[in-house]
């Protein structure tokens, strides 16, 4: 899987509502009612990733809160997997 260009990553970054871009990453934050329908999102995603064999980093926070953060470390940033990823997640 190739690295993204900076103008592929704008461009796909504005197909993906919601996700942001720090460094080699993008992250996105998400809010729920409850600690437990935020870890039904986090095993949601972890099904996803495991399909896909792409691990996102998830930080859960503040009970209701979930940070994932979405790139490739072998290839040292962002490529299409991590937007493909972060479509799948939109749609939950």
């Amino acid at each position: 899987m190739a690295k993204l260009s900076k103008d592929d990553i704008q461009l796909k970054l504005s197909h993906v509502f919601g996700w942001q871009l720090d460094g080699n990453s993008i992250y996105k934050e998400f809010n729920f009612k409850d600690f437990k329908e935020s870890l039904n999102f986090i095993n949601k995603v972890g099904d996803e990733a495991e399909k896909m064999d792409h691990h996102p980093d998830i930080n859960l926070h503040s009970y209701n809160k979930v940070k994932l953060v979405l790139s490739t470390h072998s290839e040292g940033g962002l490529t299409n997997k991590d937007f493909k990823l972060a479509e799948i997640i939109n749609n939950f």
